[in-house]
């Protein structure tokens, strides 16, 4: 018998409890043996719940407990969870997380520990929470050579965005009804500033390269600048609006970035709405595949928490392949990266279109009818260049969103 200690009892601790107890059977047919629950770690008890004779409240008890060789980290932040997941991984310990900020902050670190120590640090949960994506990326799409990563990886963001475009709902009342539900947190700044999304991007960009990212390097752009105006003009041009992680890798140049981003309908993200999330790889022989689900959810991530539990049983004493190593790489400047670029200029097209031209060149205009602006979007081009003509009608911009159409 395999036994599993659950670090915090929240949201996905609670799943990944539920899981390996209604799964039991096929867990123990896919491992060769049963996988069983021993400890739960929280400072809270649990009188009621399925795990109320497993609650404990001492750290040291997982630690130093023989027993126990794969641990679950799902306390979320970095501290207690570095510090003990640390510990854990240096007893010689298995441990997965679905924390998306201890493998940004510490996978570098924790990785190699476990490389030394012949045992495995997992974290399929942690940037696409539910959907398959870390496992894809070091099995099924190892023998390619990734050359760009784009996702929605943030659901509270996207359920916001779809409410503005289906419903016609402004930002602050997307937001709360968000909140309402539980999607968004009390303090959203994580989702809605992109920080979420860059975290899960920089995690995925390690990955495809082999060598560490610093997140702090990725530039992150939020959603509080979008409006309901931005979507009636969606609108009128068949696109929508979509927060994007993007990950573009170029031999040693690698661009990435999170910003939202004007999209068609034959883009293959369009139709992701709500909560759900969506993650297109492209390859070099395989070309672009398509990952799609819940990224966000109890049983869906600890579905993925389990799959990691599965594939440590199985390689309880053998460190398997994953990852990335300890050089840093440099994330080119989002200046030298290159965009079309949805623009709303303050004024009437008649007023002001010569003016668009002598900056932009070929552009395709927009108008909305009573707004007393319109918009246009331009020509690909490095985001530097696009800066320094924008520069030339800073006064009446009133808005600009980079564009894939």
């Amino acid at each position: 018998m395999i036994q599993v200690a659950i670090m915090g009892y929240g949201t996905i601790g609670s799943g990944v409890a539920e899981v390996l107890e209604q799964n039991r059977e096929k867990i123990a047919e896919a491992v060769g043996e049963e996988v069983a629950l021993k400890y739960v770690l929280d400072l809270r008890d649990f009188p009621d719940s399925p795990v109320a004779d497993k609650i404990i409240h001492d750290f040291k008890v997982i630690e130093e407990d023989p027993e126990v060789s794969i641990v679950v980290e799902t306390m979320g932040g970095l501290n207690p969870s570095y510090p003990f997941v640390k510990a854990c991984l240096l007893a010689g310990k298995n441990v997965t997380t679905s924390n998306k900020a201890l493998v940004a902050a510490y996978g570098t670190e924790l990785l190699e520990i476990a490389r030394e120590k012949s045992v495995n640090f997992m974290f399929e949960a942690s940037a696409g929470g539910g959907i398959p994506i870390i496992r894809p990326l070091y099995r099924c799409l190892n023998g390619e050579k990734i050359e760009e990563i784009t996702g929605i990886l943030n659901g509270t963001t996207n359920y916001i965005l779809t409410k503005m475009d289906k419903c016609g709902a402004t930002f602050e009342s997307a937001l709360k009804e968000a909140q309402d539900l539980g999607y968004a947190e009390r303090n959203p700044e994580a989702d809605v500033e992109g920080h979420d999304t860059c975290r899960k991007i920089a995690i995925l960009t390690a990955m495809a390269t082999g060598h560490e990212v610093n997140y702090e390097d990725i530039y992150t752009e939020g959603i509080t600048k979008i409006t309901d105006v931005d979507f009636r003009y969606a609108e009128k041009m068949g696109t929508s609006v979509k927060l994007f992680g993007t990950s573009q890798i170029d031999g040693d140049k690698v661009h990435a970035w999170v910003a939202p981003v004007m999209i068609g309908k034959d883009h293959p993200l369009y139709m992701v709405s709500d909560v759900f999330n969506g993650i297109l790889v492209e390859g070099n022989m395989l070309g672009t595949s398509m990952y799609y689900g819940s990224g966000a959810g109890k049983l869906p991530t600890a579905s993925a928490v389990v799959a990691d539990i599965i594939e440590e049983a199985q390689n309880l004493k053998n460190n398997i392949r994953l990852g990335w190593d300890a050089k840093r790489l440099e994330i080119e400047p989002m200046l030298s990266s290159r965009h079309r670029y949805f623009v709303r200029v303050a004024g009437t097209l008649a007023d002001k279109e010569k003016t668009v031209e002598e900056a932009f060149g070929k552009v395709e205009k927009i108008v909305l009818d009573g707004t007393g602006e319109f918009a246009f979007v331009t020509e690909e081009m490095p985001e530097a260049t696009f800066m320094a003509k924008k520069a030339e009608l800073e006064a009446e911009v009133l808005q600009f969103i980079r564009a894939r159409i």
